[in-house]
């Protein structure tokens, strides 16, 4: 019922909107629509002056060739108010976000205890706050210190509350959002009114949209469109007078129709919906949760024809699991499951989550008394790349297998040649082998395996039909990224990747023609997403991705690139569709007019008159009316777009032409 509502609202701001758009200073800035808004007031004098007895069509048609052309001006209006008026409905609603309320502004992040309170909007670049659970974060900024639960509803949508904390990817905050718990110490690192809320408010509600260079080129040719069809329309007056003097049958063509054909043989249709597709393209972005800092980042969406893509959640899971336990010769499955529960029992990583669940699901190994062991966890760290658990004179370690096989040796221990080849079997597979020993005994192996996403595969494929190509970006070893790449289907992969890896990578491509899309959310991607064509930031990332990146995807889903890029080619499908209808549309009517115009003074036009219209005010006012109601049949599809489906280019050209251009003639005729 509210979503009613809301729609009842925007359709009747639309309407109201279509008449203030009327405005001079307005409407010149579309300027198709601005010789139609010329010659509706000029056809409207000719009706006054009627009344002076100054005319060259009756007074009746000449009002009814104003009003139709009034209308025409006005369903253009309407076209882009609606499509403004869904970005306005969801600025509002994130405006409703933004509030100005009271902060603790600290002299210093190491001491709470001295601060001023201030309200947000005078923060400044900078400034440091201090903000406990149930307060709202007053303006965006990177945690310095602290961890918490942040809900960003009121930005994304989502409502799970989400991790923030110092350090790592996840320390990047907006203004506007609300701790759940615990507190942070924020650096404030926007201004007021330049807040990632203040630039999304701007980008759905339009004020900061521009036209991209498409539209531009796209005006560009409609404008000498306009201009030729109206040095033609003026001079048919000189022209049918002079005709009709030397052939000494039928009458000039009056000013009226002249400014009617000028109007039916411009290229209106397009002119009218294309702002409202650039739009409406904006807020189809904006409904999934992604904000674009340009229009030229959607247009260069649908252009993509390479895309990078992290293997961890974007191809896979993002966890990898415990599949399997693979002993060695002289060692029961048991024995091994039982020592890598034991050196997972304080491992809260998900992989560590699943090996206890494995061996409690394979053998019924359930939680034991640690205090009766009187254990010492070992927890893993980047350096020694190990973890375990110390009891009872045990030694207990998994980790890599070159960290495991280093900590043997350095123990005086024998590597066992059967894990070696276990390890490179696991790898050779695209799992990831963690090596598993007690007391200086190499026991076996855990089988972590990355899961790829249902799915996936398939959209993979409908991409390369679109002649895109899918690379899979993972700091993976080789052979496991390789497995994992023929797994998931993508086209190729970049292992074992570094930010100089990748920004290489996007450079070679780009050198060869191509344009690129990639997703990216730490510091160490920004280089690459500033280099990449299509540059989508986590939202959860860090300060510098997302500035980096020429779009920000608030759910952060490195998935959302796909639909991202299904988006951008959605939008020029869709304006380039209605192209060729509108370019069909005046080509028809140009054929059904014109013979009819002129058959009285040239009786062998009447073989061309295939419509059988008997004359000139019918079958101008059929297609003047037919020009305007025409606008207001295509808004749906302006805003809504052309259906996308997977085709290569080739394929799907010759369908859209088969359906905007001649089925549109086939219904003209």
């Amino acid at each position: 019922m509210a979503k009613k509502n809301i729609d009842k609202n925007i359709f009747a701001d639309a309407l109201t909107q279509s008449f203030v758009k009327l405005a001079p200073r307005i409407q010149i800035k579309n300027p198709v629509m601005f010789v139609v808004y010329i010659g509706a007031i000029l056809t409207t004098v000719l009706y006054v002056l009627s009344f002076a007895g100054l005319k060259d069509e009756s007074g009746g048609y000449t009002l009814v060739i104003a009003l139709v052309l009034w209308f025409t001006v006005l369903f253009a209006n309407f076209a882009e108010a609606i499509a403004e008026g869904r970005g306005r409905a969801q600025a509002d609603s994130l405006r409703g976000a933004r509030k100005d309320v009271k902060t603790r502004k600290l002299k210093s992040a190491s001491d709470t205890e001295v601060y001023t309170e201030v309200l947000s909007n005078t923060l400044k670049k900078g400034d440091i706050v201090y903000v406990k659970a149930g307060e709202q974060i007053p303006m965006d900024g990177e945690v310095i210190d602290g961890a918490a639960s942040v809900d960003e509803s009121a930005i994304t949508g989502e409502s799970a509350p989400v991790i923030r904390e110092s350090g790592g990817d996840r320390s990047a905050v907006t203004g506007g959002t609300t701790l759940v718990s615990d507190w942070l110490i924020i650096e404030v690192t926007a201004e007021a009114g330049e807040s990632f809320l203040d630039k999304m408010i701007a980008m759905v509600e339009g004020a900061a949209r521009k036209k991209t260079p498409n539209e531009i080129a796209l005006q560009i040719l409609l404008v000498t469109l306009t201009i030729i069809f109206l040095v033609v329309s003026a001079t048919l007056l000189p022209f049918s007078s002079f005709a009709s003097r030397q052939a000494g049958a039928g009458s000039p063509i009056s000013v009226t129709n002249v400014v009617a054909l000028f109007v039916c043989l411009a290229p209106t249709t397009i002119g009218a919906l294309l702002s409202s597709i650039g739009i409406a393209g904006m807020s189809r972005l904006n409904q999934a949760n992604v904000l674009a800092m340009s229009g030229r980042a959607i247009e260069a969406a649908g252009d993509v024809d390479v895309l990078l893509l992290d293997k961890t959640g974007t191809i896979t899971l993002g966890n990898r699991q415990a599949s399997e336990f693979l002993p060695v010769h002289g060692v029961t499955e048991l024995e091994l499951a039982d020592a890598a529960q034991l050196s997972s029992l304080a491992d809260e990583t998900a992989e560590g989550r699943s090996i206890v669940v494995l061996a409690k699901e394979k053998f019924g190994i359930r939680g034991r008394e640690l205090s009766k062991l009187n254990a010492t966890f070992v927890p893993f760290t980047a350096k020694t790349r190990m973890s375990g658990i110390d009891y009872q004179g045990n030694v207990v370690r998994k980790g890599a297998a070159d960290a495991v096989k280093t900590f043997v040796q350095e123990n005086k221990g024998q590597y066992s040649e059967q894990c070696e080849q276990i390890v490179r079997r696991v790898a050779g597979e695209g799992g990831t082998p963690l090596v598993v020993v007690k007391n200086n005994r190499v026991l076996g192996v855990v089988y972590l395996k990355d899961i790829v996403k249902k799915g996936v595969k398939e959209r993979f494929e409908d991409l390369r039909k679109m002649g895109i190509k899918t690379i899979m970006i993972t700091g993976d070893n080789p052979m496991t990224a390789a497995a994992i790449a023929a797994e998931a289907g993508v086209d190729d992969f970049l292992a074992e990747a570094t930010p100089e890896a990748k920004l290489k990578l996007i450079r070679d491509y780009q050198a060869q023609g191509h344009l690129v899309a990639m997703t990216g959310d730490g510091t160490n991607d920004a280089p690459a997403l500033a280099q990449a064509d299509v540059a989508v930031a986590m939202n959860t990332g860090t300060q510098a991705a997302k500035e980096a990146g020429n779009m920000v995807d608030l759910d952060s889903n490195p998935t959302k690139l796909i639909d991202i890029v299904r988006i951008g080619k959605q939008l020029l499908m869709t304006r380039g569709s209605l192209t060729t209808f509108s370019v069909a549309n005046d080509v028809a009517k140009y054929f059904a007019i014109i013979p009819v115009l002129f058959f009285g003074i040239y009786p062998q036009l009447a073989a061309l008159n295939f419509m059988g219209l008997t004359s000139s005010r019918s079958a101008v006012l059929s297609a003047i009316i037919y020009n305007a109601l025409i606008i207001v049949a295509l808004i749906p599809l302006a805003l809504k777009g052309v259906k996308y489906t997977e085709l290569p280019a080739g394929k799907l050209l010759q369908k859209n032409l088969l359906i905007y251009d001649l089925g549109e003639r086939a219904w003209i005729g």
